[in-house]
């Protein structure tokens, strides 16, 4: 099937007479004949479910039709794209351990890297997307056991080199994991170039309705664990607290890590969606295809005005041919970005509060790739937590506005950006 295809179709397939929407599973646990059935559960000897905490059957069908649409083997959905990150990462990587990440990623990732799964004894060194070949070479580690980046970073929108990447993680025997979430599987798979592991926020486009939080793993089923052996004892060895269970002997390359994410950490963690909100993800994801056409349109055309008023200082958007990341763009997602542009507005930060107050088609909102237009200032609000060097890292200025637009009618979008921005005179 083609991707469009898969949209509508992809993860569960009724049976005659059975419900053509995904059935609603709003169920803690399931019921068995005998305590032998449900210990072949436990010991992951059979498939099935126990208890939601870990897997629900509602939650795995859309989980199912994510995976088709990146081409992986396995996936899992989490309750927030946070969750997902983290899962991802730690599922790898644990005390005493290290981490590659790029510096241009949404800064509550960053925050997560350099903060929290710090204090869990986790080591991690950013670095520059756009750095030199021996600037990523001394950023590895012996230790080293998994390198991050984002597709096109929130907010900065840099275009991360998969390809280079992922060579550079395979030469030191690790994965690579990208956040996928900006360009979405319609526009670009990671895996194609090299990528080993993608997660996404799907509380963004993949819902597209500003309606549920979520997150979602998926495994390329590609990468060889038991060829690295001494590197992921946590996937090679057995683990004692699951029945001393190898995961890579077990499940083979396809499907031992998201077996182990579900297995230690869902079962440990629980930061499982909700049924009805796996439901609702997959209402967004049927219309994933059409929506991000649309976005993609909207963005190229409000991009195109943004650059050309005289009120605007700078302006970054993939898809112009001024931006440094355009030919890579065109590389990796011939077929658009995304509907995300960060601009700065003439007058700094006062000016852009001023221009952000009079938008009347776009709304004010921390949230960001949905069907309504909005705006943010993330220096004061996502980033808050960066003083102005991490600000400058991650490609965050003082000034920068990110302009999410929607699908609404252009004419309309660009008609409120222009009476807003005649405003800051």
């Amino acid at each position: 099937m083609k991707l469009e295809t898969k949209c509508i179709q992809a993860g569960y397939e009724p049976k005659n007479g059975e419900s053509r929407m995904i059935p609603i599973i709003q169920s803690t646990t399931f019921k068995y004949d005998t305590g032998e059935d449900m210990g072949k559960l436990f010991d992951l000897e059979a498939s099935g479910y126990f208890y939601t905490r870990l897997q629900n059957p509602t939650n795995d069908m859309v989980a199912a039709k994510i995976t088709a649409l990146e081409g992986g083997t396995a996936g899992m959905l989490t309750s927030s794209g946070q969750a997902a990150n983290f899962y991802a990462v730690f599922n790898l990587a644990g005390c005493g351990d290290h981490v590659v990440a790029s510096t241009a990623i949404y800064g509550g990732t960053f925050n997560l890297f350099s903060v929290t799964m710090k204090r869990m004894g986790i080591e991690f060194t950013f670095v520059d997307p756009d750095c030199s070949d021996e600037e990523l070479e001394a950023a590895f580690k012996e230790n080293t056991k998994c390198v991050f980046g984002e597709t096109i970073a929130n907010p900065a929108l840099t275009v991360f080199d998969i390809e280079r990447f992922a060579k550079a993680a395979h030469d030191h025997g690790v994965p690579l994991i990208i956040d996928n979430t900006f360009a979405t599987p319609v526009n670009c798979r990671p895996f194609e170039w090299g990528a080993d592991i993608v997660t996404h926020s799907t509380t963004k486009y993949m819902d597209g309705h500003d309606a549920t939080v979520g997150g979602a793993i998926i495994d390329s089923g590609r990468f060889d664990w038991m060829a690295h052996k001494d590197k992921f004892p946590g996937l090679t060895t057995p683990d004692d607290s699951y029945h001393g269970v190898t995961y890579a002997e077990r499940f083979g390359n396809e499907g031992a890590f998201i077996t182990k994410a579900t297995a230690q950490l869902m079962r440990d963690f629980g930061s499982i969606p909700s049924p009805m909100n796996a439901y609702l993800l997959n209402l967004g994801l049927e219309s994933l295809a059409v929506r991000m056409q649309r976005h993609c349109e909207n963005g190229q055309k409000a991009a195109e005005f943004l650059e050309s008023d005289p009120h605007v200082a700078w302006i970054n958007y993939p898809g112009l041919p001024s931006s440094r990341y355009y030919e890579r763009a065109k590389k990796y997602m011939p077929n658009g970005t995304c509907g995300v542009i960060s601009f700065g507005v003439k007058g700094g930060r006062k000016a852009a509060e001023t221009f952000m107050s009079h938008l009347k088609v776009a709304m004010i909102a921390t949230h960001v790739a949905d069907a309504h237009t909005c705006v943010l200032h993330p220096a004061s609000t996502t980033h808050r937590q960066m003083n102005d060097e991490e600000l400058a890292a991650a490609g965050v200025s003082p000034d920068l506005v990110r302009l999410s637009v929607g699908i609404e009618n252009i004419d309309d979008i660009i008609e409120d950006l222009k009476q807003a921005l005649k405003a800051t005179e």
